[in-house]
This record gives structure tokens, C-alpha cells and sequence, in this order.
């Protein structure tokens, strides 16, 4: 431990995902995280009604085109938090905290330069990607002005995303969950004031929305490191180990080589995603704004399978740190049966309060509304196994096997799903795009299956203490 460091023997930092009952930590674990995102779509559900039922369904298309844009810029950085949260939770699977600090300095500087450059170029160019996204003419001019907005806060995302994702890693779902509660409560709370420009507030219509959001997510990554600091986390840095903030070339090199793969799989998602919403645009505001609905209740549905898989990660992180290879099948397969349970549960809930769901987001007789039944109908049941897939990739990535999961996206909605809908929307309309959806899933989730038994991930490795299963 370096000189006046506080002494941390040993440091409790989470859970320890290692011992006890696989299942029963898994919930535990995993519940927190859930929490978080639910809260963490219910606010973008909120933001979006204020946006529907006081400006109208031209706004609503416009901040889901702007939305599909950050969705892609974060997705750029995930893979690389993604891997500093794997090495902080091998490190403390191995009883390593010093290392997992080290990951700590090395990421904050690299997330706080990375977004910056980003967050400048991308309200530069904004104009020229919303209109090469082929963005409703009526819609853009609302779209620029949101996403602009949104750039500004885009370095508050991204270390919001990787200080969660870090105590994650650590074993504590739990502070997450309080700090995005602040983010939801803020941001809910200033919509409204600053759209309609209520009291002292201004009046920013469309931007007000995304002005909340900056605001509530600066504040909540405010609240997180001071919390940090009072509570004298075993993640945080001391004095004397500010140098760790120079980045360390050896760990850097691991979450470039291991999380560009994984943030590349998000970019994969993200760009199928621009793709499609592209074709969809082609069809007109209101299926459009069909689709943007869509969407919103499609998070909730993910929302069990983001979250399990996540879990599995972090837990099988530390069971690769501590050598606990023996657990490594259950966790794979407690976890899939929990993502298809919880998740085939909110799709047969949606599935009976559609149509309310969707009133909730467009005017009483909206012509949007048949159609988001339809597309609904024919997409959401292939979430089942899009969430088997993610929690298979979540215990496959913790060992440093990043590139199968990247290529097995890749295939099946580069080289499946966006293909499909293209070559057959001539024939089929719009049908072909919520059927690719399926589709990409049905291949994904057997590809995936495929590589779990045969593959060579068990024998990956990112630290030294993550040995390889023998044989």
C-alpha cells in the first residue's frame, strides 16, 4: 500500500460474490441494478410524455432520433467501462484493492478526455447526423436543439456510467440504485418546469428537456464522489494516490485491447439501431413515432436481462479473481432461467396493458397508437431470447473472451437483421423491420449457445490472478 494510504484491512467494498447460495446472490445482487433501470427508463418515459402531450408527435420523433444518437456515442465507451469494471472485479475477487484503485486513476482521466472531445465534435456535426439519419424535415429543427443539449452533458454520462459500473464491479449494486434515484427525481421533477417555463424557470420547450437532464445528471455525479470521499470508500483515491491518475500504460492497454471489442458490440446494436430507425423514418411521423413508443416500452422489457446479465458479469469476475471456476456454470444457468422468468413476465404484463401503456406517451385516437400495437405484437416476445444471449455474454466477457460476442452481433444484426429489413420492405412495408427483430435474436441466442459449450473462453485471461481453468 502506497505511503499514507488510509489502512484498509480488509476493505469492504460490496458483496462478495464468491460464497454463498449462487441464485440467492444473484437476486440480491442483482435486484439494486434493476432498480436503477427501471428508474433509469421511467425517467426517459416521463421526459417522453411531457414531450408527446405538450409539443406534440413531431417532438416526440425528434428526441427519439436524437436519442438513438447518444444511445450510439455511449455505446462507443461501454466496452471500455465494461472492462475496468471486469479488472476491479477480479482484483477484488483476488483480494487485490490497490489494483482495483490503480484501474480507478487510469479510467477517470481517459473517460473525462474522451468525452470532452466527444461532446464538442458532436454539437458541431449535429445537423449533418440527424440529417444523414434521414430525420423528419419537421422534426429537425427540435431534434438539433435537444441534442445539442444533450452533448453538453455527455462527459457527466459517461463518468456517471463508469463510477456505477466500477462499484458494481466491487460488489455493491446498492449505492447505484440511491445516486440514480437523485438523477430520476431531479430530472422528472425540473421537465415540466423547464418546458413550460413554469415559476422563476425559463421557457425552452423541447431543449428543457434535455436542460433537465443535464442538470439532474451533473448533480447526481456530484453527490456520487463527494459520498465516495465521506464514506472513505476502499475505491476511492487517497492523497497519496493521486499519481494513479496518470494513466497506468499497462492497464490502459487491457481496457483498450479487451473493451473496444465489448464497446464495439454496443456500436453494433446502436447502428443496427440508426439503420433501422433510417427505414422506419422513410415511413412517415407516424410510424415513426410509433416506433419511438415502441421503444420506450422495449426498455423495460430489456430491463431484467440488462440487468441479470450485468450481474453475471460482475459475478463471474470475481469468481475468475478468486479461481472460483467451480460456480461458473451455475452462474450461467441460474442466470438465464431468471432472465427468462422475470423477463417473459413483463412481456405478458405489456402484452395485456398495451394500449394503456402506449396512451401514456401519445393523445387519446392517436393514429400512432394501432400501429405501436402491431409492431409490439410481432417484436416483443424475441426479448426472451435476446436476454439469454446477454447473460451468456456476461459470464463469457468476465474471463477477457471479448471478440466471439462482438462477431456473433455482428452476424446476426449486420449481417441478418438489417438486410432483411432492407430487401424486403419493398414487399412486405414496414413488417419486414419488426420481424427482423426477431430474427436477429433467433440467430444471436443460437450462435451464442453454440460458442458457450465449444468455445475457448474458459482459457481467457485479463490479470495474472485470473488463472484459466485447467484443461
Amino acid at each position: 500500500m502506497p505511503d499514507g494510504a488510509a489502512p484498509e484491512s480488509p476493505p469492504r467494498a460490496g458483496m462478495d460474490l464468491t460464497e454463498g447460495p449462487i441464485l440467492r446472490t444473484l437476486l440480491l445482487f442483482s435486484l439494486p441494478m434493476l432498480g436503477a433501470n427501471i428508474l433509469q427508463s421511467l425517467s426517459g418515459s416521463v421526459n417522453a410524455i411531457w414531450v408527446g402531450r405538450f409539443l406534440g408527435e413531431t417532438a416526440l420523433a425528434a428526441t427519439s432520433n436524437a436519442n438513438n444518437i447518444l444511445f450510439f456515442l455511449l455505446s462507443i465507451v461501454f466496452g471500455l467501462g465494461m472492462a475496468g469494471t471486469i479488472l476491479i472485479g477480479q482484483a477484488m475477487g483476488a483480494k487485490d484493492p490497490d489494483f482495483a484503485r490503480r484501474v480507478i486513476g487510469t479510467a477517470t482521466i481517459f473517460f473525462l478526455v474522451v468525452s470532452a472531445v466527444f461532446a464538442v465534435a458532436g454539437f458541431l456535426l449535429t445537423p449533418a447526423v440527424l440529417r444523414l439519419m434521414d430525420t423528419p424535415l419537421p422534426a429537425q429543427p427540435m431534434a438539433i436543439r435537444y441534442l445539442r443539449i444533450l452533448f453538453c452533458a455527455l462527459p457527466f454520462f459517461y463518468f456517471q456510467s463508469f463510477l456505477m459500473m466500477a462499484l458494481r464491479g466491487a460488489g455493491d449494486s446498492r449505492t447505484p440504485l440511491a445516486f440514480v434515484t437523485l438523477a430520476v427525481v431531479l430530472d422528472v421533477g425540473l421537465n415540466p418546469l423547464l418546458i413550460l417555463g413554469i415559476g422563476p424557470f425559463p421557457r425552452l420547450g423541447i431543449g428543457g428537456a434535455a436542460a433537465a437532464t443535464l442538470v439532474s445528471t451533473g448533480l447526481s455525479v456530484a453527490a456520487m464522489v463527494v459520498w465516495l470521499y465521506a464514506r472513505r470508500h476502499p475505491l476511492r483515491l487517497t492523497r497519496a494516490e493521486f499519481g494513479y491518475l496518470r494513466p497506468d500504460p499497462e492497464i490502459l492497454g487491457i481496457m483498450l485491447t479487451k473493451g473496444l471489442p465489448m464497446g464495439l458490440q454496443m456500436v453494433v446494436i446502436s447502428g443496427s439501431g440508426i439503420v433501422l430507425m433510417g427505414l422506419v423514418n422513410s415511413f412517415g411521423v407516424t410510424t415513426a413515432a410509433a416506433f419511438g413508443v415502441s421503444a420506450q416500452l422495449w426498455n423495460y422489457i430489456q430491463m431484467p436481462a440488462m440487468a441479470i446479465g450485468a450481474a453475471t458479469s460482475s459475478m463471474a469476475a470475481q469468481n475468475v479473481g478468486a479461481g472460483r471456476w467451480d460456480r461458473m456454470g451455475r452462474i450461467a444457468t441460474r442466470g438465464v432461467a431468471v432472465n427468462v422468468a422475470m423477463t417473459g413476465s413483463v412481456i405478458a404484463l405489456l402484452a395485456v396493458f398495451d394500449r394503456q401503456a402506449l396512451g401514456l406517451f401519445l393523445p387519446s385516437g392517436s393514429p400512432a397508437i394501432p400501429v405501436a400495437v402491431h409492431i409490439n405484437l410481432i417484436v416483443s416476445w424475441s426479448f426472451m431470447l435476446f436476454g439469454a444471449t446477454m447473460v451468456l455474454f456476461g459470464v463469457i466477457r468476465s474471463t477477457g473472451a471479448v471478440i466471439p460476442a462482438l462477431v456473433i452481433l455482428f452476424v446476426s444484426m449486420i449481417l441478418v437483421r438489417v438486410p432483411f429489413a432492407e430487401l424486403l420492405s419493398p414487399s412486405w412495408g414496414a413488417d419486414a423491420i419488426w420481424w427482423c427483430f426477431p430474427l436477429g435474436s433467433v440467430v444471436s441466442l443460437a450462435l451464442t449457445l453454440t460458442y458457450y459449450r465449444f468455445g475457448g473462453w474458459r482459457s481467457a485471461r485479463m490479470i495474472p490472478q485470473a488463472a484459466p481453468l485447467p484443461g
